[in-house]
């Protein structure tokens, strides 16, 4: 047996907890409110035109970063949607998901010893990201229930090593909407320190209060952002890996080329569909909030009433939640015994906190982008916590 082992990298991380929960989920059938993917169908339409440009044999390589048809689709909606001014042949990538976004976008700016922000609580590949680019992760620790951006946290995280910071809103795992003031205040320390901000804008589309504000539009900014976003969480297709990524040409050539070499590019009639769609999805993105937030109510109110000490979402489609009325106080613990004795696959918050945090083990996470008759399914098992 060879004596290779896992290179120094790849120990300096675990294995993708919410995937696992997936599986642990399948093993002991339980309902799956881990991982974040829908159980219900895509639109019709994005499935009809799916097989129309397979049926039209769009079936090989389409151009490395984007067909012409999805990169102008997205200008368009960019400038109509946000005020947003984005060349399509110069400034638009597409990707194979927007993880793939991320880690294209980190190997094409970051440099080894170049320190990276990551706001925390944070979706669990950011860390990882960074290692990978062999640039040094360094946590931004917000605290619950409100995970406000302040100056005096800033100043801790903020300095001359910096070369950017990875904001993700709205935010996975709380549901946080990030506010113009707390992004205005992000943007002042991205200009005095010459830092790049990477925003994670997957959930763009799913805003219950508030409002979603790309840092790229702010004053001075779009030549120093890197926007991320996809198709996977508003067409509830996360199995089709198309991302994209919007950002100014000199920082987009690095990307390109560091995209074509991962993966050369995302499935070409999958492109041609998603163009269309998102040049037809005015009225579709009103439905989808108004549809995820009749799941975010009934579900809030409903873990509440169990007793969850939840934060409510303002976007995205997940809650964050305290477990401490049920005798439980570690969360892996907690996430075990919901799993194998309720019947219900959750997240536990450690996954979104470095060590040394300390609300790393108070929460777990619940994933609501489910059907109405699977949240109530759940509801009734978890009831059986006060039993």
């Amino acid at each position: 047996m060879t004596k290779v082992k896992p290179s120094i990298k790849a120990d300096r991380f675990e294995e993708s907890v919410i995937r696992e929960m997936t599986r642990l989920a399948n093993q002991y059938k339980a309902i799956n409110l881990a991982q974040g993917f829908p159980d219900f169908s895509a639109p019709d339409f994005l499935k009809e035109y799916a097989k129309e440009f397979i049926d039209r044999d769009y079936n090989q390589y389409a151009i490395t970063w984007g067909t012409r048809t999805i990169r102008h689709a997205l200008s368009k909606k960019y400038k109509e949607f946000y005020n947003l001014d984005y060349d399509p042949e110069k400034e638009i990538t597409v990707c194979c998901g927007s993880t793939e976004c991320m880690i294209s976008t980190m190997l094409g700016i970051v440099n080894p010893g170049d320190e990276v922000i990551v706001i925390e609580p944070f979706y669990e590949n950011y860390g990882p990201d960074a290692i990978i680019s062999d640039a040094k992760p360094v946590y931004l620790q917000l605290t619950g229930p409100d995970f406000l951006i302040t100056r005096e946290k800033l100043d801790k995280v903020f300095n001359k090593k910096t070369k950017a910071i990875i904001i993700n809103s709205p935010h996975n795992p709380t549901g946080k909407v990030f506010s113009e003031s707390e992004l205005n205040l992000i943007a002042d320390y991205c200009k005095k320190y010459d830092v790049i901000a990477i925003t994670d804008e997957i959930y763009e589309h799913i805003v219950y209060k508030g409002k979603h504000i790309p840092i790229a539009s702010l004053d001075g900014m779009k030549d120093r952002t890197v926007t991320i976003s996809g198709v996977s969480k508003t067409f509830s297709v996360t199995g089709w890996r198309v991302g994209y990524i919007l950002a100014p040409e000199n920082i987009t050539k690095g990307i390109r080329k560091i995209h074509d070499f991962l993966t050369v590019g995302a499935p070409a009639p999958l492109q041609e569909a998603c163009a269309k769609a998102i040049s037809e999805s005015n009225e579709y993105y009103s439905k989808l909030k108004n549809f995820y937030k009749e799941r975010k109510d009934f579900f809030y109110n409903a873990l509440k009433h169990i007793g969850f000490k939840c934060i409510e979402p303002h976007g995205a489609y997940y809650i964050m939640c305290k477990f401490d009325n049920f005798g439980f106080d570690d969360d892996i613990k907690f996430t075990e015994y919901l799993i194998k004795e309720i019947g219900v696959a959750v997240v536990p918050g450690s996954s979104f906190f470095s060590d040394g945090n300390p609300e790393k083990s108070k929460y777990i996470r619940f994933c609501f982008c489910k059907k109405m008759e699977t949240l109530e399914n759940a509801i009734r098992r978890l009831r059986k916590l006060n039993s």
